[in-house]
């Protein structure tokens, strides 16, 4: 498994080498040691798992769990394609404001560590596509926070031809700077993003 970094502090992308034979392929989209020595640290336990399927278009995020504790996640996608966005919406923290995408898909399983206070998006590429998600704290709906995906000074790499199909919550979530000044988002601190 190779791990890179990516453009927000503290998130990794994580790709597998999958295992071909004349009967399919096996593939492990996690494993302890890799993730250990990339991140510094073993896995979160996990509180919930979890899974969304979602048409061509549709888009989800940037969604976030308010902290303290927050939540970390580690996501991949078994079936279709996703354009998989992560956001550093941690106020203080070097990367602030910046974001990187990853494609996700079934063809070469790469997964995608997200710490607390990292904001969360994707686009679904293709009809059928599943998100699969290890979660290190269980859904509370009062904690759950989004900002939003077409906020013009974010300028997330949303792809052409596609037109966005967004939740009611989703199309209604504010602007980085707004939630900025509603107080909303996470503070960055080198205790929880170690």
């Amino acid at each position: 498994m190779k791990a890179r970094p990516l453009a927000v502090l503290g998130a990794v992308e994580f790709s597998p080498v999958p295992h071909p034979d004349d009967r399919g392929l096996f593939v492990s989209t996690f494993t302890e040691d890799a993730f250990t020595e990339a991140v510094g640290r073993p896995l979160f336990p996990v509180r919930q798992a979890s899974q969304s399927v979602s048409r061509r278009g549709v888009v989800r995020g940037v969604h976030f769990t308010a902290v303290s504790p927050g939540t970390e996640k580690y996501v991949h996608c078994p079936r279709g394609t996703a354009l998989d966005i992560v956001v550093d919406l941690r106020v203080g923290s070097p990367t602030f404001g910046t974001w990187d995408s990853v494609v996700l898909d079934a063809r070469d399983f790469r997964a995608v560590y997200l710490p607390a206070g990292v904001g969360h998006a994707f686009v679904a590429l293709e009809d059928d596509t599943v998100m699969s998600y290890l979660l290190s704290a269980g859904y509370v709906a009062a904690h759950e926070l989004a900002v939003s995906v077409l906020d013009p000074e974010l300028g997330l790499p949303l792809p052409d031809g596609i037109t966005p199909v967004l939740s009611e919550r989703d199309r209604l979530a504010v602007t980085l700077a707004e939630a900025a000044d509603r107080g909303m988002l996470p503070r960055y601190t080198t205790e929880e993003n170690r």
